[in-house]
């Protein structure tokens, strides 16, 4: 799974470009705490997989983080499908909502950190 490039959409990359620039608050906040290899991996905004864009992934270890704001609330069936999709190539998913992005930093960076370590083993 190390380096592991998931096909994508080209026609995607224009959109993923966009919402790089139009971050959400909490995606800056915890884009500030994994961005230059905080934990011995790189991660990457706003990436293309498949038909999709994932907030944040790591190509080392096959890892997506995802943050669940309002507009997720009624697109639960969207993005359990997607996030099927994505573990059938091998991708690991963690979700967090905005408020547990903007409330309890410390317990979602301990999630990563927790989940990088099992992945890189």
């Amino acid at each position: 799974m190390k380096n592991k490039i998931i096909p994508y959409n080209p026609e995607l990359k224009q959109l993923a470009r966009q919402l790089r620039k139009n971050s959400t608050l909490p995606e800056v906040l915890l884009w500030q705490h994994i961005k230059q290899r905080a934990y011995d991996v790189q991660f990457h905004r706003q990436v293309p997989m498949l038909n999709y864009i994932a907030d944040f992934y790591c190509h080392e270890i096959g890892l997506v983080i995802e943050i669940d704001g309002d507009s997720h609330d009624h697109s639960f069936l969207y993005d359990t499908k997607r996030q099927g999709e994505l573990e059938a190539y091998g991708v690991t998913f963690l979700r967090f909502s905005n408020d547990e992005v903007k409330k309890n930093m410390f317990s979602v960076l301990l999630v990563i950190e927790e989940t990088v370590g099992e992945l890189r083993d």
